[in-house]
């Protein structure tokens, strides 16, 4: 007797973006009681996201959901417009949930606070990173510029080294000169090559690089060993960089509007605030969101 398909409703929408087509895409499945991990890890790769999410009730009754996060190859503790986007989708269909959820992610609790529109519906959200900054320590700038396929020069160094740093997921942050930042082309041998040397310290070797002009960045993503060539939009990514800038001055808060994925065609905003707090330096990234497919899987 054959067992009968469990069916597994997902949508997928663009993050980062107020026109669909642009942003980043994500794929959330609104209610995987059932999935295995191997089966979350193998839609994640089938959907071929950056990040794809699976929602789970929450362990803490006071939490909105569990939420879990893979990309192509893992899962993730904690991910940016993975937050965002789950948020608005979630705001939609739970309209009981009120303006803040809060999410349940391996790197912590996860506050997602819903943009509206004057009728009520989600335009968006402004999720807080579950941790404070962490500084990781320095990677070369010669092998840095080789995984980006760049001279040594077009790095600028006189505001950080290249570094890595975390709010609950790890990325190394690279200023570039401005003409140089289009010019980037991963280097997936250097890529490896460089982590091969460092090991540990830089095992996902997820390069972020910036051009920045006061407060209005310019940024790209490369992350080839885990499977994203480049990101459209890098919220986890975008936040650190915005709590990694404060931590570098004086100033007690700070705001960045950042624009990614423009080179990729999917061109993404994001606004970023970074503050002090007793803990540490904290980070905030905010948003728009555009549905785009409604779909049912079969497994």
């Amino acid at each position: 007797m054959e067992t009968a398909a469990r069916r597994f409703a997902y949508v997928t929408l663009d993050v980062f973006t107020e026109t669909r087509f642009g942003g980043n895409p994500l794929a959330v499945f609104t209610d995987a009681r059932g999935m295995t991990d191997a089966e979350m890890q193998a839609l994640a790769a089938e959907m071929n996201y950056s990040e794809t999410t699976f929602v789970l009730p929450p362990a803490d009754p006071a939490n909105t959901a569990r939420v879990r996060i893979f990309h192509r190859t893992a899962e993730m503790p904690f991910a940016g417009h993975p937050n965002v986007g789950t948020g608005f989708v979630l705001a939609g269909l739970r309209p009981d949930a009120g303006d803040t959820l809060r999410f349940e992610e391996i790197a912590g609790l996860v506050e997602v606070r819903i943009a509206r529109d004057d009728r009520g519906g989600p335009l968006g959200a402004e999720i807080d990173a579950p941790q404070p900054l962490r500084l990781l320590g320095t990677l070369p700038a010669d092998g840095i510029a080789a995984c980006l396929g760049l001279d040594v020069a077009d790095l600028v160094t006189t505001t950080h080294a290249p570094i890595r740093a975390s709010l609950g997921v790890d990325f190394v942050f690279v200023e570039v000169a401005e003409e140089a930042l289009g010019l980037a082309r991963p280097d997936i041998a250097a890529y490896q090559r460089l982590a091969d040397a460092e090991r540990d310290s830089a095992a996902r070797l997820s390069i972020f690089l910036y051009a920045r002009e006061d407060n209005r960045i310019r940024a790209r993503m490369f992350s080839p060993l885990t499977g994203t060539w480049e990101d459209p939009a890098t919220g986890s990514a975008n936040a650190t960089l915005g709590a990694l800038l404060l931590s570098l001055g004086e100033a007690e808060t700070a705001r960045f509007d950042v624009r990614q994925g423009v080179e990729m065609g999917r061109p993404s905003n994001l606004v970023v605030r970074a503050w002090r707090a007793p803990e540490g330096i904290r980070a905030s990234v905010a948003g728009r969101c555009v549905p785009v497919f409604r779909g049912e899987v079969a497994l």
